[in-house]
């Protein structure tokens, strides 16, 4: 069975300052529905599951914005559900998962990265022959799973400069769990502290991820370290340097990562090409666009 929901987003509205007039954005969360889309194969923790196989049955949730499919009557504007059922079925049966749990977070990350213009998908995967011993319905799990917008501030001083820049961000482009969305153009900045060490070019993007902040943090570390960054003076000269600025609107404050970056406020070069790709994005905790944080900086500085 397989049903559309259409349903009209009630929040999710950004305020966006600006000198010349308020502009408001509306994100559309409208939702398509498979439900119990029945897959014969092959997963469970004994060998008798891998061997012989058995029926699972998959729920989706697929949440997009349908304005356009609806207005046009066009189905190249939507998710053609038709060729998510028959991709579920080929992941389903090209490959084995002892647990559930591993076989529902893969589907959810790959019908994510197949299917365009899906921001969110819910799937639960039902086991109704899971062997017991009980007399039971269904065993399932359920996973939520979606494109998070974080924003990235780069920086090198060391060797060739513009390359490293641009190194990093194919680096991130080649990763299938992310989307560079948006680059700013690259400028030459005064370097930070008391040690004496060349200019920097910095840049910032805006990057779309499957990935936790703990797992963007360990890519961009390897990234870091392809590129040979060597860490042994604080605040020292590197060939690269990537910093999260923004993961969503999340705070996080543990012994590995803090989010907001604690010194975005200090920093011009973080703040003028964050102003280029993203001015009216509001800081989490300071309730101010970063064209008014930078407006501060300015004035203070």
């Amino acid at each position: 069975m397989l049903v559309r929901k259409l349903k009209l987003s009630q929040g999710n509205f950004v305020l966006a300052p600006n000198s010349q007039a308020l502009e408001v954005w509306r994100i559309n969360m409208d939702k398509i529905v498979i439900s119990n889309l029945e897959v014969f194969s092959h997963h469970g923790v004994y060998k008798e599951e891998n061997v012989l196989g058995q029926k699972f049955l998959v729920s989706v949730e697929i949440f997009t914005d349908l304005s356009a499919a609806a207005k046009n009557d066009d189905l190249s504007k939507s998710i053609n559900y038709g060729e998510v059922c028959h991709f579920i079925k080929k992941e389903m049966e090209q490959n084995t998962f002892k647990l559930i749990e591993a076989l529902t977070a893969h589907l959810s990350k790959k019908i994510l990265i197949e299917f365009k213009n899906i921001e969110k998908v819910k799937v639960e995967v039902k086991k109704p022959w899971a062997p017991i011993l009980l007399p039971i319905d269904t065993v399932s799990v359920e996973m939520e799973r979606g494109w998070h917008t974080v924003y990235i501030s780069l920086g090198s001083n060391m060797g060739d400069r513009e390359q490293n820049l641009t190194s990093a961000i194919d680096l991130l482009k080649s990763h299938q769990e992310c989307q560079v969305v948006k680059v700013s153009s690259y400028s030459n900045t005064k370097p930070v502290g008391e040690v004496e060490q060349e200019d920097f070019l910095n840049c910032a993007l805006e990057l779309k991820t499957l990935k936790t902040p703990e797992e963007l943090l360990d890519f961009i570390s390897e990234i870091e370290n392809k590129l040979k960054r060597v860490r042994t003076i604080h605040w020292g000269p590197r060939t690269i340097d990537l910093d999260i600025l923004f993961y969503d609107h999340t705070i996080i404050n543990t012994e590995r990562l803090t989010i907001p970056h604690p010194e975005i406020l200090n920093r011009e070069f973080v703040l003028n090409p964050m102003c280029e790709i993203a001015p009216y994005y509001m800081h989490p905790i300071y309730n101010q666009t970063v064209s008014q944080l930078y407006e501060n900086y300015k004035r203070n500085n």
